[in-house]
């Protein structure tokens, strides 16, 4: 089990969850049947939750232990973690019928989407309903299936792409996995560069010293956003932390995406807000 010190001894990242896969296979009657195969690729969740392959330069966004499941599964002939929408990806309970939270274009072509008050999903008994969360999309984005990552505990709350310019994902984690805080900031949490050392390895897959190109703080409503830009791969992540959850708002791009639509990329990633 890996423990993360983050500010002080009393902070410490110390989930544990399982992988669960769901692979559909087709009798000799032609009827559908369903053989699931579990699989334990760690003693605590990754909070990048896919394998994306890339059309440039095959960045892949994984946990560290990608590499275990990968080889666990084989045998079963299932690809552990693929790009959410294609035929193995599964589907989080009631998230599966997705509750439209876009609004229509703006006068630059920008939709807002906004976390559903009443969309499911969350960490299981005891814990507060998710604080809704908003960011903008330039048009022709749209919202994915998420696979399941982790059945409890921290999770991949949402995903959208767009096939030309890139794509994001929302983790949203509780935060007394890793301190014990009821009404967390992101300044209680730890300053920007022990926040990207600790959680950005679970969103790349590999540590990030060396490729953290910039840091920022911005500040809205009263609640503080670190902004972090790393490369490679090319990813903004932009974190902050309301109630007792942890928001990481990730948006990625292979290489060419990220050339011809670094600026929107950025944009978006510095539009993320929790309301």
């Amino acid at each position: 089990m890996l423990l993360a010190e983050m500010m002080s001894s009393s902070v410490l990242f110390l989930p544990s969850s399982s992988l669960f896969l769901t692979k559909q296979v087709t009798t000799s009657k032609g009827r559908a049947a369903a053989a699931v195969a579990a699989v334990r690729c760690s003693s605590r969740p990754n909070l990048s939750e896919a394998h994306e392959e890339e059309e440039e330069d095959g960045v892949a966004l994984m946990g560290r232990r990608h590499a275990m499941a990968s080889a666990a599964a084989a045998a079963c002939g299932v690809s552990v973690f693929s790009f959410a929408g294609e035929s193995m990806a599964v589907k989080q309970g009631l998230l599966a019928g997705r509750i439209p939270g876009l609004s229509d274009p703006d006068e630059q072509g920008w939709r807002t989407y906004r976390r559903p008050d009443d969309k499911s999903g969350g960490h299981g008994v005891g814990w507060s309903p998710i604080i809704p969360y908003a960011f903008k999309v330039p048009d022709g984005w749209e919202e994915v299936p998420v696979s399941i990552a982790d059945l409890g505990g921290t999770e991949i709350d949402l995903r959208f792409a767009n096939s030309k310019q890139g794509r994001l994902f929302v983790v949203v984690a509780p935060v007394r996995r890793f301190a014990d805080l009821d009404d967390a900031t992101i300044e209680k949490i730890g300053p920007p560069e022990k926040v990207i050392d600790a959680f950005g390895p679970e969103v790349i897959g590999e540590n990030v010293e060396g490729k953290v190109l910039s840091m920022a703080t911005a500040e809205y409503s009263g609640r503080t956003y670190y902004q972090f830009e790393l490369e490679p791969p090319h990813i903004f992540i932009t974190a902050t932390a309301a109630g007792n959850r942890l928001y990481l708002f990730n948006v990625t791009a292979n290489g060419l995406q990220w050339k011809r639509n670094y600026k929107d990329l950025k944009q978006i990633a510095e539009s993320f807000r929790v309301v």
